[in-house]
């Protein structure tokens, strides 16, 4: 949980450093890609997995990423965006009630709303006026974790080092070239990236992405997602703690309590069969 929320700090003090955000997300994926190649062994997984592995991989490798850091490049604060980003789960329920027919109690539909409702009062906060655009790409960014989630549902029998490579491959050369589209100059901006942010940059691929993401997927092997998720829920707290010692952003009245009640309302979407 701890890494999970350290996350968000961290990619916005490499985005400070002008590191485009773009290419840090393709250079984050970059090295989970070039750690798991000896792992994966360039092993191709059977013709039934295709698909989902690919919708996967862009999901999750290419627009999560992607979102979040332009999430944070648009926004001043990122206390809003770490709560943002827990609207995966209600838009995972949503995707799965119409992608895969699941269906949705009234307790789920109640919490999905509180869900919402928390956020949207997180809107009337006043420093958020300037920040709506980064909070809409936080939206965008949950979207695609919630669209992951359901595609990983037939991917469960694959191993870890194959599926998170897969994710690594897609997003460091999807969005290498996207980078080198909107971004420009990709070689330049790679050769005056300092070792600070080199040093953040891969924080977020061997601590997060490696660490935290493969030891929640490693999990799944012997516990259900009802067990493991409530406790990933909580792991905005933590982030927004670590916001506050490093950025010394101090949470407002209104974004206690939509915080709370959006945490609140995810945690029991867990905890509901």
């Amino acid at each position: 949980m701890i890494a999970h929320g350290s996350a968000f700090p961290i990619a916005k003090l490499a985005l400070n450093n002008s590191v485009p955000p773009i290419l840090m997300a393709s250079l984050r994926m970059g090295l989970v890609f070039f750690i798991l190649v000896p792992f994966w062994k360039f092993r191709i997984p059977e013709k039934k997995y295709i698909k989902s592995l690919i919708a996967f991989s862009i999901s999750m490798g290419v627009l999560v990423y992607v979102f979040m850091n332009l999430s944070l490049y648009h926004s001043s604060i990122i206390s809003p965006i770490i709560l943002g980003s827990q609207l995966a789960i209600p838009f995972g329920i949503l995707a799965s009630a119409i992608m895969l027919g699941e269906n949705i109690s009234s307790q789920k539909w109640v919490l999905i709303f509180g869900a919402f409702i928390g956020i949207l009062i997180i809107f009337f906060d006043p420093r958020l006026a300037d920040n709506f655009l980064g909070l809409f790409f936080a939206c965008l960014m949950a979207l695609s974790f919630g669209l992951a989630q359901v595609y990983s549902r037939e991917l469960r029998e694959l191993e870890t080092s194959l599926l998170n490579a897969f994710v690594g491959l897609f997003g460091f050369f999807i969005l290498l070239i996207i980078s080198n589209f909107f971004e420009g100059n990709t070689l330049l901006n790679i050769k005056s990236i300092n070792l600070d942010s080199w040093i953040l940059i891969s924080y977020q691929a061997i601590v997060v992405s490696l660490g935290a993401h493969l030891l929640m997927f490693y999990l799944y092997k012997f516990y259900t997602v009802g067990k493991i998720f409530p406790f990933y829920s909580l792991f905005p707290i933590f982030g927004i703690i670590l916001t506050y010692l490093v950025f010394s952003e101090v949470p407002t009245l209104l974004f206690i309590l939509g915080g709370f009640i959006v945490i609140t309302s995810v945690f029991f979407l867990h905890k509901i069969k």
